[in-house]
């Protein structure tokens, strides 16, 4: 019975979701079909969360608190900021690997237009290896190691190594080319189309409660431009990513305080700076939103400093939400990682999700585990 729902909510423009007529049976939603999901401001259209669910019941109960000018933990609209990991919380982060990642490899290994730095070529086998021995960011059952330390940060200067130089059009047409690789792992799911229908959900249902929502994540600002872009109803300017600097393509190595930027000049992609998680998130938020958030989601210990801040001192009633990935049929799930994340929930008093119990389906019914 639960499938037949599915799957007429996804195939069926006109019963108030907001899908095209028809989904062709070998395909995910496409990125025009995600964008058109739509959650009315009372909440009484969600399709894809379980309703009996505590944390579903929360989210609604929460929202309809905090915008009801009548109630003691009201929330003026110019303060309501909800703040959104990316990976394992709005996208797939397991097939095998985060999004960026999985690009970094394929710029570093595969490229035929592209020869990288024996160094960064080097770090990329490593990456590669990492992926496919220990499980990253989902650690495997039976691995006899954990990620080499550092790796998230030696990641990211590798990464953007291998992208170095690149005028932003020309990253943007890498980034998109990419999104339309197969997932590994899932079926009939392309990278740019891996959202998870439930929290698209979410994103629109504050939107129209007037909450300001930005994305607040470890992946390329850049990158997570271009991927929500046409998909969520977030601006450019609510993102917030992991940094990098950028030059002029005549700059030649002078001091941004010294060079002028000239008529034949072009954005180029410059040196990293900062990966965006952990406590770097709290740092890029006081610094880039300058405000509280009221709602965090997230789903991974890089996502814990931007949980406590949101809920830790704040003037108004506030949650953070974290999605375990104990789905191990729909989804490339690992239940320890999840029972992991649960115990934390419990420690510090976030709101535990579980894909497997909460969400009515992840990517539609049309996406199955490929080993399955």
């Amino acid at each position: 019975m639960y499938k037949k729902k599915i799957a007429a909510c996804v195939l069926a423009a006109a019963l108030g979701f907001g899908f095209m007529a028809e989904l062709p049976v070998s395909q995910a939603a496409t990125r025009a079909e995600l964008a058109q999901i739509s959650v009315n401001k009372k909440g009484t259209n969600f399709k894809y969360w379980n309703k009996e669910g505590v944390p579903y019941q929360q989210l609604t109960s929460f929202v309809k608190d905090v915008t009801n000018p009548k109630s003691k933990n009201f929330i003026p609209q110019k303060d309501r900021i909800a703040v959104f990991d990316l990976d394992g919380t709005l996208i797939c982060e397991t097939a095998p690997s985060y999004f960026e990642w999985m690009m970094y490899l394929d710029r570093a290994l595969n490229d035929s237009t592209f020869k990288p730095k024996a160094e960064d070529k080097a770090y990329a086998e490593e990456v590669k290896k990492a992926i496919e021995t220990v499980g990253i960011p989902n650690p495997k059952p039976d691995a006899k190691s954990k990620m080499p330390s550092g790796m998230d940060r030696q990641q990211a200067v590798s990464q953007n190594s291998v992208f170095a130089g690149m005028t932003q059009p020309e990253y943007e047409a890498y980034v998109k080319k990419f999104m339309e690789t197969p997932t590994e792992g899932l079926t009939n799911l392309k990278w740019g189309e891996a959202f998870y229908l439930p929290m698209v959900e979410v994103i629109s249902y504050l939107t129209a409660n007037d909450f300001k929502v930005f994305i607040v994540s470890g992946t390329d600002r850049q990158i997570l431009r271009i991927l929500s872009d046409g998909v969520l109803p977030i601006p450019k300017d609510r993102i917030v990513g992991t940094d990098i600097t950028w030059l002029a393509s005549h700059q030649q190595g002078k001091d941004g305080l010294e060079y002028v930027y000239q008529k034949n000049d072009e954005v180029l992609r410059g040196e990293f700076i900062l990966k965006n998680i952990k406590m770097n998130k709290v740092d890029n938020i006081a610094r880039d939103i300058g405000q509280q958030p009221v709602l965090a989601f997230g789903n991974s210990s890089g996502d814990s400093s931007m949980f406590n801040y949101t809920i830790t001192g704040n003037k108004y009633k506030s949650l953070a939400f974290a999605l375990c990935c104990d789905d191990l049929d729909r989804e490339l799930g690992s239940q320890s990682k999840a029972d992991k994340m649960r115990a934390d929930c419990e420690k510090y008093g976030w709101i535990p999700v579980s894909m497997k119990d909460d969400f009515k389906t992840i990517y539609g019914d049309n996406v199955k585990r490929a080993d399955k």
